[in-house]
């Protein structure tokens, strides 16, 4: 398998057919393949050689799918930019990777100036933006137009396809080597579960430098569909994108879905004129989303099936899917709907104790797994790599439980889970709680110091708009559904919660703003 395989199968195929439209322009397949051809023979004008880390640092554009390929086809090794990271983050990134060019944007040229003069290897930085290059710079378009296109190096299966760094939500950031099969492999998985399909027409609005949308990005491009990249998220401009370009599917963050219905509901006149109904699948991932989210979902877009994704860069990132046949009322009163799904096609999966052993099904573990997606092991980590990887199986650190059918449940992160006077409390089981008051909007549960019980539960709220609560109002509602050990001992109300660049919160940084809290 090569990541340029379904671009290649394309331009002989569907020469002709739409495979981007962006701000108004169009590319065919025939288009885009030149252009990726082009860019690719530039790179390696450059001086880049198989397996030199080139970087991206960009919002979502056309000319990031273009990176996408062009990279690979020239026998380099990706390594996207995490946008949301300070100029420290992102040196250490170039640093830590070796990573020799980097290209920019309109966005980022000056910051990214700034980071490439302090990093150790850069030598070229490539302007990718819309105005004229920067003194320095080398213009990405004339890249394009100045060179013939080169042959594709094809570099394939386990040769190393990309350096892409995990978010920090569990600490600092860690390189996880992916290979050409990890990449193409996992991709796969949407089109066998039948999540993709030939043809689509795919909003990709979640962050491009985040393995999410690079696994879309190559599902569409193995469907031979048509790309859509968003700059960036916006309620609106997702919606009325939806309706301009009659898009078949896309993938959001839960707090994307969140402030996307609740533009819809603030705006009903203008809900009323889009025509919503070319959705035919909307996936959702990063996080899970709780049963009243989905239930208001269903109801905005009766048309789409959903579609949730668990998984994690280490995975390619695919590991579970819970299909549309899932989300439908008999599933939402029976609990599947709260599962993560089946393991995905290329993927196998067990739950198992401290050990290493599998636990009988309905008891909590550590989600393992393998397959064509595990990762090649973390950049210049060979300790933390073997701490990962154990006889070919991926441990997540997410703890779960299988049940009788199959269908895997997600309880928490290991790290997350809080334990209370003994008592382990999921974070994730308190969150789907508090997430059915007609009052919450987002929460995040956290365990506090807590001198005679260890760990107290405590809740971080958003409220929706024009509402309110309390904890009083909070505990009661609790009550009613989980076990009093659960209840949160402490609620605190919020604007918002800190996030990533894809929407999870983080709660390492509350557990650091509430180090010395005590209830």
């Amino acid at each position: 398998m090569y990541m340029t395989q379904a671009l290649h199968r394309s331009m002989q195929q569907r020469p002709d057919a739409e495979a981007v439209r962006y701000m108004g322009r169009s590319l065919t397949y025939a288009q885009l393949g030149s252009r990726v051809a082009r860019l690719a023979a530039g790179l390696r004008k450059l001086g880049v050689e198989d397996n030199n880390r080139v970087a991206m640092f960009s919002l979502n554009s056309a000319r990031y799918l273009e990176y996408y390929m062009a990279v690979p086809w020239a026998g380099a090794v990706l390594n996207p930019v995490n946008i949301r990271w300070s100029a420290a983050e992102i040196l250490y990134s170039l640093d830590d990777s070796g990573t020799s060019v980097l290209i920019v944007d309109d966005n980022f040229k000056t910051v990214g100036a700034k980071v490439a003069a302090d990093c150790k290897l850069i030598r070229h930085v490539i302007y990718a933006g819309g105005g004229e290059t920067p003194a320095g710079m080398i213009s990405y378009e004339a890249l394009i137009a100045e060179n013939e296109p080169l042959e594709d190096r094809l570099r394939r299966g386990d040769d190393l396809a990309g350096i892409f760094y995990t978010g920090g939500t569990t600490g600092f950031p860690k390189g996880v080597m992916l290979s050409h099969t990890n990449l193409v492999s996992s991709a796969m998985n949407a089109l066998i579960a039948r999540t993709a399909f030939e043809g689509c027409r795919t909003i990709e609005v979640m962050p491009m430098f985040h393995l999410a949308c690079l696994s879309v990005i190559n599902t569409v491009f193995l469907a031979g569909g048509t790309h859509l990249p968003m700059k960036s998220f916006t309620p609106q401009d997702v919606l009325e994108s939806i309706a301009e370009h009659r898009a078949t599917d896309v993938l959001l963050a839960p707090t994307m879905m969140v402030m996307a219905l609740d533009w819809l509901d603030q705006n009903p006149g203008r809900a009323a004129e889009l025509d919503l109904s070319s959705l035919v699948v909307l996936r959702y991932g990063a996080s899970p989303m709780s049963p009243s989210l989905l239930q208001r979902a269903r109801a905005a877009f009766p048309m789409a099936g959903f579609a949730q994704g668990y998984g994690m860069t280490e995975m390619s990132p695919v590991i579970t899917i819970l299909g549309p046949e899932y989300h439908n009322e008999e599933c939402l009163a029976n609990g599947r709907m709260r599962s993560v799904g089946r393991p995905a096609a290329t993927v196998e999966i067990k739950v198992v104790d401290a050990q290493g052993n599998e636990v009988p099904r309905g008891t909590p573990g550590e989600i393992i797994a393998r397959g064509p997606g595990v990762m090649l092991g973390y950049w210049n980590k060979p300790e933390q790599t073997a701490e990962a990887l154990r006889d070919g199986w991926m441990y997540t650190g997410d703890g779960g439980y299988m049940a009788e059918d199959g269908l895997l449940y997600l309880c928490d992160r290991i790290k997350d889970m809080i334990i209370s006077g003994g008592e382990n409390v999921y974070s994730a089981e308190v969150e789907s709680a508090l997430m059915s008051h007609p009052a919450v909007a987002m929460c995040a549960v956290i365990g506090i110091p807590h001198e005679k019980w260890g760990e107290a539960v405590h809740a971080v709220i958003v409220t929706r708009p024009g509402a309110s609560t309390d904890l009083d109002s909070i505990q009661k509602h609790c009550r009613e559904l989980i076990a009093g050990y659960k209840i949160p001992r402490s609620v605190e109300i919020r604007d918002a919660l800190p996030m990533s660049s894809v929407g999870k919160v983080l709660k390492m940084e509350l557990r650091k703003e509430h180090a010395s809290y005590r209830v």
